[in-house]
């Protein structure tokens, strides 16, 4: 199926992140059923998802050489007009052009539609971060008497200390890290290595939660069975602890992530070092981070200047 291929392209040579190329696939899937004209069409294969998908998926290869830019803008007005946010329509633009540009490379396509058309203008959105007050109350918050409190515990100590992203924290293995020297052999977006280092309190966290286990299994936080924890109940496990504890606001991985950059830059941390330890490819989505501290200095200028 053409969409099928394009997603081995994906992984084979773009390295993406499966859920990456759930939301590429999701996004081209999305345009195919537009351009297909399914809001107007029954098909008796319609109940089953499987055989469905795959006669969207004809349907299109069929008519693909008859795609313009008309179409693809056409496309992104109905986006508009559904209330997508910007963010939305860049991410499925980017997927389609992605898609299209494939599309011409195996010439099934003279041209890709997409090419000229502009991506919308996102505003910068600022992150959400806690004090560190807030932080230490979350962290501190969590019990450490039995093996999964002391795995909770382990695994958002090693989130705040290290600002990995929740795909991250879910693919490590006790092989990626170094307990003597204190780094973390980390697996990145695109299969990008870097080494992280990893704070005292982290490092002792983890190995009294690895003493209480009864085996020694490869990846470093375990389910009761003792299989890799998935992204989803870390999310879950979080949230139940922000509740616990009394915070009153939404806390994501990704929060914890945003506040290890915030707090590191306002304690003086160099904006390149974090840059490499985030493992962001550009300095630019690094800089996001001094907008957060401004914003939390002026906060201490006005409440502490008496002229303020």
């Amino acid at each position: 199926m053409i969409v099928d291929r394009f997603m081995d392209i994906l992984v084979a040579e773009k390295g993406y992140s499966p859920h990456t190329c759930r939301a590429y696939r999701s996004d081209i899937m999305d345009f195919i059923r537009f351009f297909a004209g399914d809001q107007d069409k029954k098909d008796p294969a319609e109940e089953n998802a499987q055989a469905y998908d795959m006669w969207l998926q004809q349907e299109f290869a069929a008519r693909v050489a008859d795609l313009v830019p008309g179409d693809v803008k056409t496309y992104l007005a109905q986006q508009v007009r559904a209330g997508k946010q910007k963010k939305t329509l860049s991410r499925r633009l980017s997927a389609l052009k992605a898609f299209f540009a494939f599309l011409v490379r195996d010439k099934q396509m003279a041209a890709n539609p997409a090419e000229g058309i502009p991506f919308p203008k996102l505003g910068k959105t600022i992150p959400r971060v806690l004090t560190v007050e807030d932080v230490f109350r979350l962290l501190d918050s969590i019990k450490s008497d039995t093996w999964l409190e002391k795995r909770n515990c382990a695994m958002f100590e090693t989130f705040y200390s290290t600002g990995m992203r929740i795909s991250e924290i879910h693919g490590l293995d006790m092989g990626h890290i170094d307990f003597h020297n204190q780094v973390i052999k980390v697996l990145g977006k695109g299969g990008k290595q870097r080494m992280v280092p990893v704070g005292r309190r982290a490092v002792a966290a983890v190995k009294s939660y690895r003493k209480a286990l009864s085996k020694d299994p490869d990846p470093v936080f375990v389910n009761k069975d003792f299989g890799r924890l998935s992204t989803r109940s870390i999310s879950r496990i979080l949230d139940k602890i922000v509740n616990q504890c009394g915070l009153h606001v939404p806390v994501s991985p990704h929060v914890l992530r945003h506040c290890f950059a915030t707090h590191m830059l306002d304690s003086g941390a160099n904006l390149r070092g974090i840059q490499e330890i985030l493992g962001h490819a550009s300095l630019s989505t690094t800089q996001v981070y001094t907008h957060v501290s401004m914003d939390h200095l002026m906060q201490v200028y006005d409440k502490a200047h008496p002229r303020s």
